[in-house]
């Protein structure tokens, strides 16, 4: 990353019922963002969790200003089980978060 280029952090979360259906998607995930960070080195994935509460995957990525998420969860998806993507509304000071469910519900 460039000094001085503008930087935004995101969340990208997969669902618990999405990885209760299909388990090996996290490891897919995984490496589909790490193949992306080569491409794009100025993408990167700052922390990776299993949150407890909700079960589940939450990966926190630093992208460039200038990148699209909904560009990479597109890609994403041709890699991946069929499934929906959402923006889920947080706090104003918190950063953005995607969700990864299946589509339907149980």
């Amino acid at each position: 990353m460039e000094p001085g280029e503008d930087v935004s952090v995101v969340e990208l979360r997969l669902s618990y019922r999405y990885i209760k259906d299909h388990p090996w998607v996290v490891t897919a995930v995984n490496g589909f963002l790490s193949a992306y960070f080569m491409e794009q080195p100025s993408f990167r994935v700052q922390r990776h969790f299993d949150e407890l509460e909700s079960g589940m995957h939450v990966w926190i990525c630093e992208i460039p200003g200038t990148m699209k998420m909904t560009t990479l969860l597109r890609r994403l998806q041709a890699d991946i089980p069929p499934c929906r993507y959402s923006q889920v509304t947080t706090e104003p000071t918190g950063p953005p978060q995607y969700v990864i469910d299946s589509h339907e519900s149980s």
